[in-house]
């Protein structure tokens, strides 16, 4: 079957190469000449770990072509994924689709013959229904039928999440447009991939309600962290007691910073706009978002207060910048605002990460960027964790210590225990954790 994607970003391209690897032709379309370029060179503008081995296995194949030329790119096309951006529009926080539109505009008179038309973006509720009439009021004869299939991939994990779904979405208003899906995703029948049929709104809404239920699952316990700091209670076992619950399950319960990324703050801030759009107020959702955005403002206070309560002159060492591990996105990080909190404070402030310096550089002024964690702890009053990178979670603490001026280590991701950060003489400081015991206690409890 051949398929057209119309946008080369992440979910784009992550659709589109796993879609060739099933033995579909498929076309990747975007405006973005130098992107296009970067493609058919086998450069990758992002970082997904596998990326790369598909795009030039598939691209050799002849399975996976580029080009910027959407007229081309859709000729013949039996399916046409739309996959652009819908940020958060300045001003309302409402999802933008006038990326959305505008390909739905162009594609009234550059699709031929039945065409099932894909909004694979997150959009809101009736989105389709708009796209729909775009394309029909451009071009009356178009015979088209627009669908839903929002994706669920997670930055990191995006090609497994594709190939081996917990499920895949589908909205419809149109027989044959189911039919042509069902071949679509074919392939995935042998793993049992539950394939679930709905209306086109239904469809749009569960990503939404998907996201930002984990978004508050997110910040509810990190809120239980707070009151474990409180009371003396350890999140890590609280949220494993939670988990072994099987109606609440263990995923999303780790206390860390405050979510980030490219999904649950954009979605969850459109969520609470399509619940005022309908007169159906998000409640939770709202409080989610509130509670998230001051968490991660809280978490500088967090180091200013393990280093004594002032930062003024002094270094502190960030380890990790990306909103999550193996990914290079940097939107809405919470070492964003982490870091601007110290900055404020007049610390001096080094950082690194593997792979998001580069797009840190461009967001965060007045940070110096180091070439590896013992590098960012170089005459640091204090180490913080941000990322939970897998290169973080062995380091070497003697090592790390020798090059500090204080040895403090405050872990936003519970990474270490108290036990073996306490006995190489750290002040450590976790999240929803009871306070260590120091290094010279448990000295002089040995004696």
């Amino acid at each position: 079957m051949k398929i057209a994607v119309v946008g080369s970003g992440y979910v784009g391209l992550v659709t589109g190469v796993c879609l060739a690897d099933f033995g579909h032709e498929v076309v990747c379309i975007d405006k973005d000449a130098s992107k296009i370029a970067a493609l058919e060179r086998g450069e990758i503008p992002i970082y997904e770990p596998g990326l790369a081995a598909l795009v030039a296995g598939n691209t050799a194949a002849g399975r996976l072509s580029f080009t910027t030329e959407l007229e081309d790119g859709v000729r013949d096309a039996a399916v046409v994924f739309i996959a652009v951006g819908t940020p958060s529009r300045r001003g309302d926080g409402h999802a933008d689709l006038s990326y959305v539109y505008g390909v739905a505009k162009e594609l009234a008179h550059a699709v031929s013959g039945f065409t099932v038309v894909v909004t694979k973006s997150t959009v809101p509720v009736g989105t389709g229904d708009e796209v729909a009439h775009i394309i029909r009021s451009t071009n009356p004869d178009a015979d088209v039928a627009v669908v839903s299939n929002p994706e669920f991939l997670r930055e990191g994990a995006a090609i497994e999440d594709f190939k081996r779904p917990d499920r895949i979405v589908v909205g419809v208003e149109d027989e044959r447009a189911r039919a042509v899906m069902a071949e679509v995703y074919r392939p995935l029948y042998l793993n049992q991939a539950p394939l679930m049929f709905t209306n086109r709104r239904t469809a749009e809404l569960t990503k939404y309600a998907a996201n930002a239920f984990l978004a508050m699952k997110i910040t509810f316990i990190n809120e239980i962290a707070d009151l474990c700091e409180a009371t003396g209670a350890n999140v890590q076992e609280v949220a494993r007691g939670m988990g072994l619950d099987n109606r609440i399950g263990g995923k999303f319960l780790h206390a860390g910073p405050g979510y980030g990324g490219s999904c649950f703050p954009k979605d969850t801030l459109a969520m609470v706009k399509i619940g005022q759009d309908f007169d159906s107020p998000m409640r939770l959702v709202e409080t989610t978002v509130s509670v998230n955005d001051q968490r991660k403002r809280a978490m500088s206070r967090k180091v200013i207060t393990a280093c004594g309560g002032d930062v003024r002159d002094k270094t502190i060492g960030v380890l990790g910048l990306t909103f999550k591990p193996n990914t290079d996105d940097m939107r809405e990080a919470p070492s964003i605002d982490i870091i601007r909190g110290l900055l404020d404070r007049g610390a001096r402030v080094v950082a690194y990460d593997p792979q998001g310096m580069k797009a840190a550089r461009e967001l965060i002024e007045g940070v110096e960027f180091a070439n590896s964690a013992y590098a960012v702890a170089q005459d640091a009053h204090a180490v913080v964790l941000v990322t939970e990178w897998n290169e973080f979670r062995s380091l070497d603490l003697a090592r790390l210590k020798r090059g500090m001026k204080t040895p403090v280590l405050v872990d936003l991701r519970n990474v270490y225990r108290h036990d073996e950060v306490a006995k190489h003489g750290f002040s450590y400081v976790s999240i929803g954790r009871p306070q260590p015991v120091l290094a010279e206690s448990l000295a002089q409890a040995a004696e």
